[in-house]
């Protein structure tokens, strides 16, 4: 069996650590541990007799719910299955532009996604324009400054996600905004937006509607530990998701998923457990492998640690299914980290200790 490139693949890490995937504790998908919620899981099963019809092909319900959820038309926004679905169309009117430029190190389905329409790709590392690994400095900032912006105001497009993926750092909205002038199009990827405090979220949802060449990608499966279900939604000017709508296959997003999502956002006592718990569990998670020799975890937004190793992450990653049958995301998939980064999902209490002993056992 291929090692993966994605986090998750539980099948993968079972027949590694000689074991059931049932009983493998997954760090390696940035998935939340509290759900699915209660409301959620009634929904599903209220709506099980639904299956019998096709879905609303134009999703009017959910589309509501998402448009009060964030004050806008329903019309600028579309669901979709899985934010990777959307990531689809918005890599093919990227790919019909001069060029892409990717922020690096980026999520890989932004490369598939981008390859399969034969874009231009051009990587745009992070830290003024060049990767230092090991200088968390580096990781904080985005070369946005007139100097280091690659073809200014071209018919280049730009993909990104915040909080950034594979370093968990949170770009100001302030830093981002400037780029809406440069580029021609401008991806935003807030899959794990919903795991910042409200007051410190850093959307540009708001501003979705004074620029026209914004796109902004968010996801319901990971707050929400739905990543079965599949679902995800684009917020973008009414006429490009038209567009997209007559790329794609019809009914892309299920009954039960619909509804499940529909439960989810009236659902606030959960968003506000899940907050109590990151904020409480990602600070200790973090202490508890700075405290670890040969370790050194970057501060982040997201509900995930990416963390530098002076020793192999693939013979670490390796250790911990075959002795602990904990299962960590390697970062070979990243071509600027390779070998001596890993990232972890923040889990509960209980969990992140076990991680936490199963590294001080391999490492010491």
């Amino acid at each position: 069996m291929n090692r993966p490139k994605h986090g998750g693949n539980l099948a993968w890490a079972a027949a590694l650590a000689g074991c059931s995937p049932g009983a493998i504790v997954d760090f390696s998908a940035s998935i939340s541990p509290l759900g699915p919620p209660e409301s959620v899981l009634a929904a599903i099963v209220a709506h099980l007799q639904d299956t019998r019809a096709y879905p609303d092909p134009d999703y009017s319900e959910l589309r509501a719910m998402l448009a009060v959820a964030h004050h806008l038309p329903s019309d600028w926004i579309l669901p979709g299955n899985g934010s990777a679905e959307l990531l689809t169309w918005a890599a093919r009117e990227l790919s019909e532009l001069e060029a892409a430029y990717l922020v690096t190190p980026a999520f890989g389905d932004y490369f598939r996604a981008l390859l399969a329409f034969k874009a231009k790709v051009l990587k745009w590392p992070l830290g003024n324009g060049s990767l230092v690994i090991g200088n968390r400095a580096e990781f904080s900032q985005l070369p946005i400054t007139n100097s280091q912006l690659p073809i200014p105001n071209s018919r280049s497009g730009l993909l990104l996600n915040n909080p950034h993926n594979p370093t968990g750092q949170l770009f100001s909205r302030e830093t981002i905004l400037p780029l809406l002038e440069q580029f021609a199009l401008v991806v935003v990827d807030e899959a794990f937006m919903d795991f910042v405090l409200p007051h410190q979220q850093q959307s540009l949802i708001p501003l979705v509607q004074e620029y026209p060449n914004l796109v902004i990608l968010r996801s319901l499966t990971k707050f929400y530990s739905l990543p079965g279900l599949r679902l995800g939604y684009a917020i973008a000017h009414p006429n490009r998701l038209l567009k997209w709508q007559q790329w794609r296959d019809p009914w892309p997003v299920n009954v039960l998923a619909a509804a499940a999502a529909i439960a989810a956002l009236q659902d606030k006592a959960f968003e506000q457990l899940s907050w109590d718990w990151l904020s409480a569990a990602r600070p200790r998670l973090f202490q508890g492998l700075a405290e670890l020799p040969g370790l050194c975890p970057f501060p982040g937004a997201a509900n995930f640690l990416l963390v530098k190793s002076e020793q192999s992450s693939v013979l670490i990653q390796e250790k911990l299914l075959k002795q602990s049958r904990i299962l960590i995301r390697d970062c070979l998939s990243f071509p600027e980290l390779g070998d001596r980064f890993f990232r972890v999902a923040v889990r509960s209490q209980a969990d992140n200790q076990c991680l936490i002993e199963g590294l001080a056992q391999i490492l010491h």
